[in-house]
C-alpha cells in the first residue's frame, strides 16, 4: 500500500514536469508585419509584408516557448507599385537572392502570465543579428468566430537596416526602421 501511494505521489508530482507545450501556427490573414522609415526628413513612410508563415510554441505554465517566423520579402507593399519594385531590388531586400527574412527565438520573457518580450535572431539579407521584440496585447483564448484556440500579440522593435547590409541611401532614407508586428496564431 505504501509503495502504491508513493508511486501515485511521484506521478502527480512528475506530471507538471512534463511541459504542456502547445503549438500555434501563424494565421497569415491576421499577421502582416509593418515598418516605418524616415524619408529624406520630409515624412515617415509605411509599408507591410502580406505573407508571413511560421509557428509559435508556448508553455505558459513553465513560461517557455519558441518562435519561428518567415516573412516573404517579395510580399512587400507600400501602396505604390513602382516603390515596391525598387524595394525588391539589390538596393534593398534583394528578393531574388533572399526571398525571406526570418525571426527565431527560444527565449520568451513573461511577467506573470503575460508574455512581455522575446529575444531572438532576425536574419535579413543573410545577416543574423540579435533583436528583442517588445510584446504587448498578449492574449490567448477561444476565437469567438471560429471557436478555435488562438494566441495573439503585438510585437515591436527598432533596428538599423545598415547592420544587415541594407545601406542604400542612408542617411537620406533613414537607417532606423521601426518594426510593428501584429500576430495571431491558431492552436494545432
Amino acid at each position: 500500500m505504501k509503495i502504491r501511494n508513493a508511486l501515485f505521489a511521484v506521478m502527480f508530482v512528475a506530471v507538471p514536469a512534463f511541459a504542456q507545450s502547445e503549438t500555434y501556427v501563424i494565421d497569415t490573414s491576421h499577421t502582416q508585419p509593418q515598418f516605418t522609415i524616415n524619408h529624406l526628413g520630409f515624412s515617415v513612410q509605411h509599408g507591410r509584408f502580406d505573407t508571413t508563415t511560421g509557428k509559435v510554441v508556448l508553455d505558459t505554465a513553465a513560461k517557455t516557448g519558441s518562435v519561428d517566423i518567415s516573412i516573404d520579402t517579395a510580399s512587400i507593399s507600400t501602396g505604390w507599385a513602382a516603390r515596391d519594385e525598387h524595394l525588391k531590388t539589390k538596393d534593398f531586400f534583394n528578393v531574388e537572392k533572399f526571398p525571406a527574412m526570418t525571426y527565431k527565438s527560444s527565449k520568451l520573457h513573461f511577467d506573470g502570465d503575460k508574455l512581455v518580450s522575446v529575444d531572438g535572431e532576425l536574419t535579413l539579407l543573410g545577416v543574423s543579428k540579435p533583436v528583442t521584440l517588445k510584446v504587448s496585447n498578449f492574449h490567448c483564448g477561444q476565437n469567438p468566430i471560429n471557436k478555435k484556440q488562438e494566441c495573439g500579440a503585438q510585437a515591436d522593435a527598432v533596428i538599423k537596416r545598415s547592420e544587415f547590409g541594407m545601406s542604400a541611401y542612408v542617411p537620406a532614407v533613414g537607417d532606423e526602421v521601426t518594426l510593428s508586428i501584429p500576430v495571431e496564431a491558431v492552436k494545432q
